[in-house]
């Protein structure tokens, strides 16, 4: 039996890495052109770039996701770790390393809009910052000196807004400051116009906003960049955006919120109709005020002039120069009595005094012994030895002699 020879088994294709890697690369990438993911956001980072490397990860697995910078710079919302969300893209394989990502072209939250969870976010920013706090809102003025509109000139709230403002309050002029309020240069042309509505002359009101429109159309005045020119704005500022269904960030951090244009016109100005009634209300009753205060003045009038005061003014003049008179008196006598006092009691010491003078004694035939030269009064002998110069006090003159003897009794 014949067998037939064996043929030798073809050697295997060799491929290289980036042989491999480029037709994992054309599998992946052309099965995968716009693919759907929903997952829990993980290691967000952010690069100095502006791209956004993050991985989407559910119970099972993981998948690494890119955002680049154009796409990031869309965003309404901010990305943070535990973040459920609907991203969508495609897959694309980085050969340098071997590895595949998702990068990403639309990206929602899972449960609510973005735009929803962008004016979340937001709110609580802000809140927390106290850019709501009510203590920190102005009163608006009750005779403003101009009004501003940072607004479309075209729409058609600045029109309602010019029409209210003349039939109520025509003498305060407006000055429109134009804005787009709609579209990516929406918001920071109304936050330029309010940062520098001050340097307008007069201008000490703002009223900001336009007419209804869908979320997406007033998203303008719910970014952060327009709530803070709100915030720094150096005159109080208005908002109406929408109508009264509509609530935005910059209701919330203005002075006052109008629940549509019209009724930020109203509250800016005074009615002159309901001014000027009031005016002659308050006339009439200026006038009755006037003239009850003049009833009442007369009455008193009256009633005073019936005095006997004011009826003989004299007689109360003549009492009171006799009660001067009476007391001029009186006080006479008794500066004269109480000098008589005084003269006696003077002469009642004077003859004490008198009484106990040593004169006095010299009169009774005593005499007063003194050493000459010194003045020492001699009370005994022994003060004055045998030669001794002395002097003797007489009631009438002095003697002056020389002790001869002494003699101690």
């Amino acid at each position: 039996m014949l067998m037939a020879a064996r043929q030798p088994e073809p050697d295997p294709e060799v491929l290289t890495v980036s042989e491999v890697t480029r037709q994992i690369k054309d599998s992946l990438e052309g099965n995968f052109p716009d693919t759907w993911v929903q997952g829990e956001i993980s290691n967000l980072k952010r690069a100095t770039s502006g791209h956004l490397y993050f991985t989407l990860k559910d119970a099972g697995a993981q998948l690494g996701a890119i955002l680049w910078r154009s796409g990031a710079a869309r965003l309404k919302f901010d990305l943070h770790d535990g973040l459920e969300v609907i991203a969508a893209g495609a897959i694309e394989v980085y050969e340098a390393r071997g590895t595949y990502s998702l990068v990403v072209n639309r990206l929602a939250p899972v449960g609510m809009g973005g735009l929803e969870l962008a004016f979340r976010q937001l709110f609580e920013k802000l809140q927390a910052e106290g850019l709501f706090d009510p203590a920190r809102k102005r009163g608006l003025p009750m005779f403003p000196r101009r009004i501003a509109l940072v607004t479309s000139p075209t729409g058609a709230a600045v029109r309602d807004m010019l029409q209210v403002l003349a039939r109520r309050w025509p003498a305060t002029p407006v000055v429109i400051v134009p804005v787009a309020v709609q579209g990516a240069e929406a918001a920071p042309q109304i936050a330029a116009a309010l940062r520098d509505v001050h340097r307008i002359p007069g201008v000490d009101v703002v009223i900001t906003g336009r007419g209804g429109g869908s979320l997406e159309d007033l998203w303008a005045f719910n970014t952060e960049i327009v709530a803070r020119a709100i915030h720094a704005c150096q005159v109080p500022v208005v908002s109406a955006v929408g109508h009264e269904v509509d609530v935005t960030i910059a209701d919330h951090v203005a002075d006052r919120r109008a629940l549509t244009p019209t009724e930020a016109a109203t509250l800016v100005t005074p009615d002159r109709q309901e001014l000027r009634q009031y005016l002659l209300r308050a006339g009439e009753r200026l006038a009755a005020g006037l003239k009850h205060q003049a009833r009442t003045a007369r009455a008193r009038l009256e009633g005073l002039s019936a005095r006997r005061a004011l009826a003989r003014p004299h007689e109360r003049l003549h009492e009171l120069s006799r009660r001067v008179d009476d007391l001029d008196a009186r006080l006479r006598r008794g500066l004269r009595n109480r000098l008589d006092q005084l003269q006696a009691q003077l002469a009642s010491r004077s003859a004490a005094l008198h009484a106990l003078s040593p004169l006095q004694v010299l009169g009774r035939g005593y005499t007063v012994t003194r050493i000459a030269g010194t003045g020492q009064v001699v009370q005994e002998s022994g003060q004055a030895p045998v030669g001794t110069r002395i002097e003797t006090r007489l009631t009438r003159g002095r003697l002056v002699s020389r002790v001869e003897e002494q003699h101690d009794q």
